[in-house]
């Protein structure tokens, strides 16, 4: 039986919060109770009491939605899943079945102890599986093989037809398949509640992996090594890294705002084997950087005396896949943060790493940029396999790097200020020749860029009535489709939901 959490509960108050402390805006735009589901039943039994009184509900598994889509539902219900969180084999057929609320961490740590497979998402372990994967999630293996979206076969899903009844649906290639493939990429909210993922077969994970962390300390830096910087690594993905034998190389570039003090560029390498015996791509993609004079960050130093036993170059930590660690992970409690993205298709231009170094660099008075940054992914590899263009909605194939502009701060007083740097910052960057006139201040799709990621979701872009194309592209009418045919009363909306 689900536990019902009303106002009165002294858990209310910390089981309403968002990760993101700037929502609910108003305390009177948050939820009005919450319900901790164990188990699809419980989910079921919540969602049709909702529905019968003529509540909203917005659905909640690891609760870090940059945008205010679940905690604002004025005295609506939310509905959270984070207890349903079980990762197992199916006795049956073999399939993997991922729930809902299970993090990415339990997830890879049980599906490798158990079943030496993996699962290739994202690299904040606190993340919930729930909206991750349907949003078309990435990370450190997806280069090699493909989004987590990408090898979804089956989804459990409880729906609200057109009476208000709740029906609990197992799509598959054969059952409610256009369902399926909306829900993988289509991004979560939209068409009811996920219970289960399920996965014919998983990826072997990789035997073991090389992880190399460098620094450029922003006090070394001068404009013209700034822009050798990022026009070597974007360089990179938009030519070499398109060969299969680089897509075992995964790279998080943290572009960091000179307040904080440096740039960090993390990278992850397995050759497609799995293995680790010849680096010689990794040594390759390396090179450039080692001339630039980079510093070892604290984590290469300490990995130093390992890395010697295993002959790796200095600065690099040769492990096992089961001892690494998820990356990253959101600011919690009352951090407030604005999060913006891109999906490039080409190298930096020079009028982009212009923009780049004149707003990493610009100070702002009361404004404190230390936790301002923008992450620079390299993509591509297996995530830009065409024949998933048909079996899901990621259409942002042809991408070589995914981009996320993020801030972070605690004063509600600098709302204003990091609101104002982020957003001037991204439309200085793409109001250029390189956008066309109706589209100037948006990534908008065509010859260098492929929109913004839906699992990076940014309320700004609702100024644009050409919003949808941004994250969906060409499959919007389609996604448009299987929500009237799947969600007719439209019960599962938010700021940025899949209109009819």
């Amino acid at each position: 039986m689900a536990i019902l959490i009303p106002r009165t509960d002294p858990r209310f108050d910390t089981l309403r919060q968002a990760r993101n402390g700037r929502w609910p805006v108003n305390p009177a735009d948050g939820v009005g109770s919450v319900a901790l589901c164990l188990n699809s039943q419980d989910a079921a039994e919540v969602l049709q009491q909702v529905i019968g009184a003529g509540q909203r509900p917005t659905i909640r598994s690891g609760g870090h939605c940059y945008e205010d889509f679940y905690a604002n539902n004025p005295s609506g219900m939310l509905m959270d899943t984070s207890l349903m969180d079980r990762v197992a084999v199916s006795p049956s057929d073999g399939s993997y079945r991922v729930a809902a609320g299970a993090t990415l961490g339990k997830t890879y740590q049980e599906l490798y102890k158990l079943h030496n497979v993996t699962l290739p998402g994202g690299t904040c372990g606190s993340v919930g599986a729930g909206g991750h994967i349907t949003g078309g999630g990435y990370g450190a293996v997806s280069r090699l093989f493909g989004t987590a979206a990408d090898w979804v076969t089956g989804v459990d899903i409880l729906t609200v037809d057109g009476s208000g009844k709740v029906n609990l649906r197992t799509c598959t290639a054969k059952q409610d398949a256009d369902l399926l493939r909306a829900c993988r990429g289509g991004g979560g909210g939209n068409f009811g509640v996920i219970v289960d993922y399920v996965f014919d077969e998983l990826p072997r994970a990789p035997q073991e992996v090389i992880m190399w962390e460098m620094i450029f300390p922003w006090a070394e830096m001068t404009e013209k090594k700034f822009t050798k910087i990022l026009d070597t690594y974007g360089n990179y993905f938009a030519t070499r890294g398109h060969d299969p034998e680089t897509w075992g190389l995964m790279c998080f570039f943290i572009v960091n705002h000179k307040a904080s003090g440096y740039l960090r560029l993390s990278v992850q390498f397995c050759s497609p084997d799995g293995m680790c015996r010849d680096t010689k791509v990794l040594d390759e993609f390396l090179a450039p950087f080692q001339e630039l004079n980079p510093a070892v960050n604290s984590l290469a130093a300490q990995s130093v005396t390992r890395a010697a036993e295993h002959s790796a170059p200095h600065g690099m930590l040769r492990t096992p896949w089961a001892e690494t660690g998820a990356a990253g992970g959101a600011y919690l409690g009352s951090t407030r943060a604005k999060y913006k993205s891109t999906c490039m298709k080409n190298n930096f231009t020079a009028h982009e790493v212009g923009v780049f170094y004149k707003h990493l660099t610009r100070m702002m008075p009361g404004v404190d940029l230390t936790r301002s940054m923008v992450e620079v992914d390299s993509y591509g590899g297996a995530m830009s396999r065409k024949e998933m263009l048909e079996e899901t909605v990621a259409y942002q194939r042809s991408s070589v790097m995914r981009l996320q502009f993020q801030t972070y701060w605690t004063d509600a007083a600098e709302d204003e200020g990091h609101n104002n740097w982020i957003r001037e910052f991204y439309q200085e960057l793409y109001s250029s020749p390189e956008v066309d006139a109706a589209h100037q201040g948006t990534p908008f799709p065509g010859a260098n860029y492929q929109g913004c990621y839906i699992n990076y979701p940014d309320a700004d872009m609702l100024d644009h009535a050409y919003w949808p194309q941004l994250y969906y592209g060409p499959n919007y009418e389609f996604l448009q489709q299987v929500k009237k045919k799947y969600d007719p009363n439209n019960v599962f909306h938010h700021s940025m939901s899949i209109r009819t």
